[in-house]
């Protein structure tokens, strides 16, 4: 039986909500009816099945089914093609305009200043924008650290492969909160760190992990899609990250570090709502605490004095009396 850890990420929300209704800048426009859904429009430059595009579009869908939004998005939009689809969206009357803009930033930034009246909420590597260019990131380092508790007590090799997609500050901060992880509870660990310069190219990814493998790794952090795939091939365990895949691999996912993007969907659309929407980071609501990440791990197969320790250090975490660091830099191999 999968054991899942999830915290009410609705109640904190409303309490985000009500201290932002307290803010003194924020947008021009007049606030939007109660029983009025908000206009949203999301780009995405990868597939909606990818992990991480994939917890936004849900978050987005879950509020449009509850009524609190009208929701169209675009999906394997060119960088090209992202500032023309962004002013598209802005000029058919979206209140609020929800993207990734790092590969885009000058011109998503661009864009955003032209349409003063638009909520902009992007996930970003830098700062916000006043008046209306919010920024927002997957802070899951914290689930990351506890997966790599799992991982670090259960080598055997003591070596770990480790499959990102980009060294960005986005992808680095969680492989170094495993990396962390793992070397707490067993200081002889070695990574093997390689990034495969995509978001989504499973097959490359997997041909990775499988030299990985070959190197001597017993245990694989699968940050990209297709590193899974060679763990089950090869008989050996994974680390999952954003989203949980342990029911299509049964028996191989260990533990994943999970990003739930509502909170920060909710503190936006609620925002915006209220005509206060304002440029700020939202990156703090996919921290634990907020409910905007989890961790989850398959108890039929690690031993329960590991889980006793993760569980601790979930708490730990949680009271706010262990802090895990936050490392943006690129991750090295240490084999």
């Amino acid at each position: 039986m999968l054991k899942k850890f999830f915290f009410g990420w609705a109640k904190t929300a409303v309490v985000a909500v009500a201290a932002l209704g307290t803010a003194v800048f924020g947008l021009s426009s007049a606030p939007v009816q109660a029983d009025e859904p908000l206009k949203v429009a999301a780009i995405y430059t990868v597939p909606v099945e990818q992990q991480w595009v994939g917890r936004i579009h849900q978050a987005l869908k879950a509020a449009e089914e509850a009524g609190q939004i009208e929701y169209v998005f675009s999906e394997n939009t060119a960088n090209t093609d992202y500032e023309r689809v962004m002013r598209e969206y802005a000029e058919a009357g979206h209140q609020l305009i929800v993207g990734e803009s790092f590969a885009v930033e000058r011109a998503a930034r661009a864009v955003a200043a032209e349409y003063p009246e638009v909520a902009f909420l992007m996930g970003s590597s830098f700062g916000p924008e006043e008046p209306n260019f919010a920024v927002f990131d997957n802070y899951i380092h914290e689930p990351s650290y506890l997966s790599g508790m799992i991982a670090g007590a259960m080598t055997k090799s003591n070596t770990i492969g480790m499959v990102g997609g980009f060294a960005i500050p986005e992808v680095n901060r969680l492989m170094h909160g495993f990396m962390a992880g793992a070397q707490s509870v067993n200081p002889d660990v070695k990574f093997i760190v390689n990034f495969i310069n995509s978001w989504y190219d499973p097959p490359k990814a997997k041909e990775a992990a499988y030299a990985m493998i070959d190197n001597g790794a017993d245990i694989l952090y699968a940050e990209r899609f297709g590193v899974s795939d060679a763990a089950k091939e090869k008989g050996i365990y994974a680390i999952g990250n954003v989203i949980d895949t342990a029911p299509d691999y049964p028996g191989t996912i260990l533990a994943s570090a999970i990003w739930h993007f509502e909170p920060t969907a909710q503190k936006a659309i609620e925002a915006v709502k209220a005509g206060n929407f304002k440029a700020d980071n939202y990156g703090i609501y996919s921290y634990m605490q907020p409910g905007g990440s989890t961790l989850v791990f398959d108890e039929t197969i690690i031993p329960a004095d590991v889980l006793e320790a993760v569980k601790a250090k979930e708490a730990a975490i949680m009271d706010g009396s262990f802090t895990v660091e936050i490392d943006d830099s690129e991750p090295k191999s240490t084999k």
